[in-house]
């Protein structure tokens, strides 16, 4: 049997691909497609294949009123979170693929995720380097006292850190705080010079043109240091089989599931 999905930011730079993608499969079934600003167009007209018999809802309440097993979000920080727990409310499974969550949203989530018996997978970013930067970091935490995290975002990005950033500092958090030499709130000068403090990790956000994604660990040890770096083109392409992985897992788990590399095989 087919998974019926729906896909929130159907129009955007990840949806786009991410719905033909979609249609190429034969276990995946897409049911609905939100676009704020395409609502009402076709889906055969705006992608110029015949296959799609869909048009664009307005919102994801609209969208999920066929009967749908999967929402992936593809959406922005500002409704990312409404669209989630409206979708959970509705006994849909969720695929968080936008960035804005913080991690008392995510507490959130997984309690309403539980009393409706679906599963959400959340992942700071699908791509596989970003799932072995996390993985290559948290080897590195358990023998390395002291790391801080850069964040490099384009310069249209509102949010920050970044969703990749978010979900490394939670993982590696798991794993130990670091060590800081000099207390943050004793700093001499600027204390935002040192960036912000996100699960006890320093990070340091920065956003310029040019830039897509990219994330920066930095280990430093007497005399030596590490840095494992993740780096994001500007194709979508990289996001979509980690995310069609999700799709296709995500209701063998009740609850919040944060990270692709703990779906994977």
């Amino acid at each position: 049997m087919k998974i019926n999905v729906c896909i929130a930011g159907a129009s955007g730079w990840v949806g786009k691909p991410l719905c033909l993608a979609l249609s190429s499969t034969n276990d995946l079934n897409l049911v609905g497609a939100v676009s704020r600003t395409n609502k009402g167009t076709s889906l055969k007209d705006f992608f110029n294949k015949e296959s799609f018999e869909l048009n664009f809802s307005e919102s994801v309440e609209e969208a999920l009123k066929v009967p749908t097993d999967v929402l992936i979000d593809y959406t922005k920080a500002d409704v990312v979170k409404a669209n989630v727990i409206t979708a959970i409310c509705k006994g849909v499974s969720v695929v968080i693929g936008s960035s804005g969550l913080t991690d008392e949203d995510f507490v959130e989530i997984n309690k309403l995720a539980i009393e409706h018996n679906v599963g959400v997978i959340a992942a700071g970013n699908f791509a596989i380097t970003a799932v072995l930067l996390q993985r290559f970091a948290c080897e590195a935490a358990k023998y390395l006292s002291h790391w801080e995290i850069i964040d490099y975002a384009s310069d249209n990005k509102k949010d920050a850190p970044s969703g990749t950033t978010r979900e490394l500092a939670y993982r590696l958090s798991e794993i130990r705080k670091p060590e800081l030499t000099h207390p943050i709130s004793q700093t001499i000068g600027e204390r935002d010079s040192r960036g912000t403090t996100l699960n006890g990790i320093q990070i340091h956000s920065l956003r310029l043109p040019s830039y897509v994604i990219s994330v920066e660990a930095i280990f430093g040890a007497k005399d030596e240091r590490l840095t494992i770096r993740h780096d994001a083109g500007t194709g979508a392409e990289p996001y979509i089989e980690g995310t069609l992985l999700a799709v296709r897992k995500v209701k063998n788990y009740v609850g919040l599931i944060r990270g692709l590399d703990k779906i994977m095989s």
